[in-house]
């Protein structure tokens, strides 16, 4: 029996295994053949790009990712270690076609072959919109996209806060916006709006701006403009981000998006409280337009003086309408003209009738002696019946003394020298008969203080002492009346 070939058919009986001279097959171990196995693919497929769908997507608590790449006819398994896994672009989720790019290894402990992705990518235009709708449909789900989330936005913001690229057209077009129609306080918070890092930039920007104090030393904006211009989807995604959405849909102040174009759309245009088309579309919703305000007021006002004026000229109207009804002022004083004339003829038929009245009673009177004589003696007999006895004629007297004493003593009450005699003087000088005030006092060059006793001249402060006072001439005496002439009284 030839027992050259170590594939002998006769080999198949043996019941233990031997090693005969000459043999150059000896057995590998699981381990060994694993390894040249393991080596054998890295070294044939050191570098493959994969076109696949995603399966199985699962983050382990280390930040590694494992997942399956699947076609219709085949599987393959994968990983992605954490340092990958953070700087990837999107969030990889099941049903997702992407490009994946690294090496094939093999797995021994489960006699599996796998890739080690390094690097990933949406599978073309139509797998990153399916993408979007499906990230959009899972945040609208959890409400981020209501309409009763939506804020009011101030009218007219005292500081706005941008968040965009700082050397980009797009704030030097917000800034000279904002200057045209209503100069304000712009702070900027510089970004990256597109590639590794921008989606957590835009994000942490948002929520800095919303933990500002309102009254710090940089003040809380009132109103956030999130700004970018136009570009692809791609360049526009990371405003796709769900850090992205969920920071604008978080933040306790109003956001307005403005990212692309008029026809660009990105999920953070619906979590914002206001879309608008284009950045400088983003400054007018921000602010009002300055001249209009003044043209507005300026209305107002005027329709505040028109609505003032407006029950004046009603009365006036009223008032003109009234007096156009009366009748002429002529008419009015006919009447009263009229019984005046009548009042006056009466008056003077009734003085002529009075005059002749009287002439007719004095006719009748005649002054006769005796009729004299008889008023003469009733006379004298009213004048003896009133007895002038000394107490009538003594009670009047006193009083008229007591009033008398009583206006004295009210005049030693008000006499302005009363108090002289208690040791008080009376300031006085020429062309002021009382001086109350210093200022007054110091102002004369001469002072007369009034005792009770007599009067001094005196000068205030250092000015100089009076010169004596000359003597008044006396007046003549006139000569004594005529007393030959006698008293009335």
């Amino acid at each position: 029996m030839n027992r050259n070939s170590p594939f002998d058919d006769d080999s198949s009986d043996r019941l233990v295994a031997t090693s005969e001279a000459g043999d150059n097959s000896a057995p590998l171990s699981i381990s060994e053949i694993s390894a040249a196995l393991k080596r054998t693919v890295e070294d044939r497929f050191g570098y493959v790009r994969l076109r696949g769908e995603l399966s199985g997507v699962k983050r382990a608590a280390s930040g590694h990712v494992y997942l399956a790449l699947k076609d219709e006819k085949a599987v393959l398994d994968g990983v992605m270690w954490k340092g990958t896994a953070g700087r990837l672009a999107f969030r990889p989720e099941d049903g997702l076609e992407v490009v994946a790019t690294g090496k094939l290894t093999t797995y021994p402990g489960r006699s599996k072959y796998q890739i080690v992705i390094e690097r990933m990518e949406i599978a073309g235009e139509g797998a990153l919109l399916a993408l979007l709708e499906k990230t959009k449909a899972r945040l609208e789900a959890e409400g981020l996209f209501a309409p009763e989330r939506k804020r009011a936005l101030p009218f007219a913001p005292r500081t706005i806060g941008v968040v965009t690229s700082p050397t980009g057209a797009v704030i030097r077009d917000i800034l000279h916006r904002l200057e045209d129609r209503f100069p304000t306080h712009v702070i900027v918070w510089p970004v990256l709006v597109q590639g590794e890092g921008a989606a957590k930039q835009v994000a942490d920007a948002v929520r800095g701006f919303g933990a500002l104090e309102p009254d710090g030393s940089v003040p809380r904006p009132d109103l956030l403009i999130v700004a970018r211009g136009g570009g692809s989807i791609e360049d526009l995604w990371s405003f796709n981000e769900e850090m992205v959405v969920r920071a604008v849909a978080e933040s306790p102040i109003p956001v307005i998006s403005a990212v692309g174009h008029e026809t660009d759309t990105t999920l953070c245009d619906y979590a914002a409280d206001k879309r608008a088309p284009t950045p400088t579309a983003a400054a007018e919703m921000a602010v009002p337009v300055l001249r209009d305000l003044v043209a507005t007021l300026d209305d107002l006002g005027l329709r505040q003086r028109k609505v003032v004026m407006r029950p004046v000229e009603l009365g006036r109207e009223r008032l003109a309408a009234r007096a156009d009804r009366l009748p002429p002022i002529e008419q009015l004083l006919q009447p009263y003209a009229q019984r005046l004339d009548d009042l006056g003829e009466r008056l003077r038929r009734g003085l002529v009738d009075r005059a002749a009245k009287g002439r007719e009673r004095l006719a009748d009177l005649r002054l006769s002696p005796a009729i004299l004589r008889g008023n003469l003696r009733d006379a004298r007999q009213r004048l003896a019946s009133a007895r002038l006895t000394p107490p009538l004629v003594q009670r009047p007297l006193a009083d008229g003394r007591q009033r008398l004493a009583a206006l004295e003593r009210l005049r030693l009450q008000l006499d302005p020298k009363a108090p002289l005699k208690r040791g008080y003087a009376l300031v006085s000088a020429e062309g002021h008969p009382v001086i109350a005030s210093r200022d007054v006092a110091a102002a004369q060059s001469r002072l007369t203080l009034e005792f009770a006793d007599g009067s001094v001249q005196v000068a205030p402060g250092d000015a100089p002492p009076p010169a004596p006072a000359t003597p008044r001439p006396k007046k003549r005496s006139r000569p004594a009346a005529d007393d030959s002439q006698g008293k009335l009284l």
